[in-house]
């Protein structure tokens, strides 16, 4: 009897120490060309600026040198003033001549040169000088003569400073006289917003019933009115322009052909 409680005793004490149970753990599976690879996150990217096309990619690869004229050729007319340069947002677009305006051409902008005449521009503090043809109208801004090209603005020192003083020398020209004859109307602006310019553009539709008055917008974003008198004469343009009046914007005499 003592040996069988021995006995119990020992199976009794046993169960009270249970085992910790073992439990498998499989092993990881292999590494795969893709779990090794890092992982990335895209890199945030500012939104796509807008570029200035080069020459060559313009597609434009004529027509970019200085116009030519004869060594002795002598100036018809000189002025001296401010001139800037334009580029985009006028590139690729139609100027006043009808040609599609390319900034890297030697090119600029005269109110009332005969479209299609050459000019010589020199810069009064740098001493560069080059040819240009007269392709479209401007600038319009009161105290500036011309607007360059950006090619001809970086070769005649502009590019940089934005505004310079030249002397402008126009050398030839389609025309027998630069002021006589042509067609001629006047130009108001520029508004910044639409309803300004469209009240003073009723306004003059109004005051001159023989004259044709339109309003449109800029490339830029600004608003114009030009007024085409009657028979588009140089005179009745210029007495028009003197006796009007506006509360923003200038007023110019233009030569539209």
């Amino acid at each position: 009897m003592i040996l069988i409680v021995l006995l119990m005793i020992l199976v009794l004490s046993a169960c009270g120490h249970p085992k910790q149970a073992r439990v498998d753990v499989p092993p990881p599976p292999p590494p795969s060309a893709e779990s090794t690879s890092p992982t990335t996150r895209p890199e945030a990217t500012n939104p796509p600026t807008k570029t200035v096309p080069s020459a060559k990619e313009s597609g434009a690869d004529t027509d970019l040198a200085e116009p030519e004229i004869p060594a002795d050729t002598k100036p018809l007319a000189t002025e001296t003033g401010l001139a800037s340069w334009y580029g985009p947002p006028y590139h690729n677009r139609r100027g006043s001549n009808g040609e599609v305006y390319n900034m890297h051409a030697m090119t600029a902008a005269h109110r009332t040169y005969p479209l299609g005449s050459v000019v010589r521009v020199t810069n009064l503090k740098t001493g560069r000088s080059a040819l240009v043809r007269i392709t479209d109208r401007g600038p319009f801004i009161p105290g500036r003569i011309l607007d360059l090209s950006l090619a001809a603005a970086q070769k005649l020192d502009v590019y940089q400073p934005g505004v310079a003083e030249v002397r402008v020398e126009l050398m030839q020209t389609p025309v027998a006289a630069a002021e006589s004859g042509g067609k001629w109307a006047v130009q108001i602006g520029g508004f910044p917003h639409e309803q300004a310019a469209r009240k003073l553009s009723d306004h003059l539709t109004r005051r001159y019933r023989t004259a044709k008055v339109q309003c449109f917008a800029s490339p830029a974003g600004d608003w114009w009115i030009r007024i085409r008198v009657l028979d588009d004469d140089h005179e009745r343009a210029k007495k028009l322009a003197a006796e009007t009046e506006t509360p923003e914007g200038a007023v110019f005499v233009v030569r539209l052909d």
